[in-house]
């Protein structure tokens, strides 16, 4: 029946469809759906003989060497029912022609590969100028170092490796032979992404595994051969300062997927976050942190004003550079803490507003201020070790924390020689004078001073020469813990009568 008698035939009766029409159509539809050079995938029905016989989804079925199954040990690696994946190398309505890499040897199967734009595999030799010597179906090829492009995410060379190449140039009966490594992936990322695109979206949870780290973030294979990168700023909710604080090549992470462009040039690029898909480990600080709690954590990164602690998943409080030590000044966090350190800490204070926590380390310890009056009454006889002379006295340390002043003058109008000798690190044996653990002061005197007519009145109520006071001149250099406190308080006192 000729096209013109057939729209003119009048339709069925039944209003049923012309199933002939429909099956030409079909075969006309199918027989051009696949192209040399496109890769399929497919399940093998049978193997016979010297061929494997697979369903690719279409009215033809493809047909492939059983050599192409076999691996390098000449195992077959699929059998029937299972699925293959390989590439059209000719396609008509009397059959496709398949091959997992185009095999053989010679300039025709070469040239073959070429025009069909199907891969063939190649082994690299070594290194040239420019480039790298790869042999390929028994001829020397040259490939450029620029379209190598393997093993980058492994590390390893590609020196010795078997991969697959495109075969872009066959010239002089074989003697110019020129393949391309990432012709290839190029191709087969452009394929993944097509696929991957049609259903990814801005929003979406997918997940993936890293590839590799740069200075700016981590990169993630969501799909064969197509990456999304995830920014420093997205690795996680606490400060990231390199990639690999976070992840590590090879990780299986979840990630959000927060943007889908494709600049000038075509390049698509796909932007991840991670701590947005682990969810914000603030929303339920306020339930699990609160104020006067003593927690563990474990320091970040350090600041010249304090250490970072991570207190939670996530979450991280400052350890402001006063609140590190009761028993010395801290001049920097580096003399008290490392990054990595395991902590206990005192939550001061959480502000759910500006995810700021303020900790204490000093106070997870304790205030050695607290019971100091039980612990050195008047009157006790103490040991402890000089933390340093100055023109005040000799500042004393009795207990982690706790420092004591035994006055210059007491020094001076003593009988004992020995105590303008002492220097810090010295252990001395000394009595207490007087005691204010408000103002954390201790003023110390020497064994047997009440019996030392030369000492009288050198004090606080005729011991000690007025203690602390009598040492405090304003404007006078000072050292030491205790002296800068005295010196501070009574700065202070000074301008509160003027």
């Amino acid at each position: 029946m000729t096209t013109e008698e057939q729209r003119n035939s009048p339709a069925p009766e039944d209003g049923g469809e012309d199933f002939a029409a429909l099956l030409a159509a079909h075969d006309e539809a199918s027989s051009g759906q696949v192209q040399p050079g496109q890769k399929v995938k497919g399940t093998i029905i049978a193997v016979t003989g010297e061929n494997v016989f697979v369903d690719v989804g279409l009215k033809e079925d493809g047909i492939m060497d059983r050599k192409d199954l076999l691996d390098a040990d000449g195992k077959e690696i699929a059998g029937p029912g299972e699925t293959v994946e390989a590439w059209v190398v000719a396609a008509s309505p009397q059959g496709i022609v398949l091959s997992r890499s185009m095999s053989g040897s010679g300039v025709a199967a070469l040239e073959e590969a070429r025009d069909a734009g199907v891969p063939v595999e190649g082994r690299v030799t070594g290194t040239c100028k420019g480039g790298y010597l790869v042999e390929v179906l028994g001829k020397s090829a040259f490939c450029p170092g620029s379209q190598m492009d393997a093993a980058a995410s492994d590390g390893e060379g590609p020196v010795g490796r078997t991969l697959q190449f495109l075969v872009t140039r066959v010239e002089n009966r074989g003697r110019n032979i020129v393949v391309s490594r990432r012709a290839l992936l190029d191709r087969e990322r452009r394929e993944s992404l097509e696929k991957l695109l049609e259903t990814l979206k801005p929003g979406d949870m997918v997940e993936g595994r890293v590839t590799r780290l740069a200075p700016f973030g981590a990169f993630v294979e969501l799909a064969p051969a197509v990456e999304g990168m995830i920014h420093l700023s997205e690795l996680a909710w606490s400060r990231v300062a390199s990639a690999d604080e976070a992840v590590s090549v090879g990780d299986p992470v979840r990630v959000k997927v927060l943007g889908i462009t494709t600049n000038e040039k075509g390049q698509t690029r796909i932007s991840l976050s991670r701590k947005q898909a682990e969810g914000d480990p603030w929303q339920d600080v306020p339930a699990r942190l609160a104020a006067g709690s003593i927690v563990q954590g474990k320091v970040r990164r350090l600041a010249p004003f304090g250490a970072f602690v991570e207190v939670l998943p996530g979450v991280e409080g400052l350890i402001h550079i006063s609140e590190m030590s009761w028993a010395k000044r801290v001049n920097k966090p580096e003399d008290v803490l490392s990054v990595g350190d395991e902590v206990s800490v005192k939550v001061k204070d959480v502000n759910p507003e500006t995810r700021r926590i303020a900790l204490s380390l000093r106070d997870a310890e304790g205030d050695p201020w607290q019971d100091a009056e039980q612990r050195f009454p008047v009157g006790a006889t103490v040991e402890g070790t000089v933390e340093g002379r100055s023109q005040y006295g000799l500042f004393v340390t009795l207990a982690p924390g706790i420092t004591g002043l035994l006055p210059a003058g007491v020094i001076k109008n003593s009988k004992k020689p020995e105590l303008a000798k002492l220097d810090k690190g010295d252990s001395v044996t000394l009595v207490v004078q007087n005691i204010d653990s408000g103002a954390r002061r201790i003023s110390l005197t020497y064994e047997g001073a009440d019996n030392d007519p030369q000492a009288a009145g050198a004090g606080p109520r005729g011991a000690g020469g007025g203690g602390w006071k009598q040492h405090a001149v304003s404007g006078a250099p000072v050292t030491g813990i205790m002296a800068q406190a005295l010196q501070k308080a009574m700065q202070k006192s000074s301008k509160e009568r003027s």
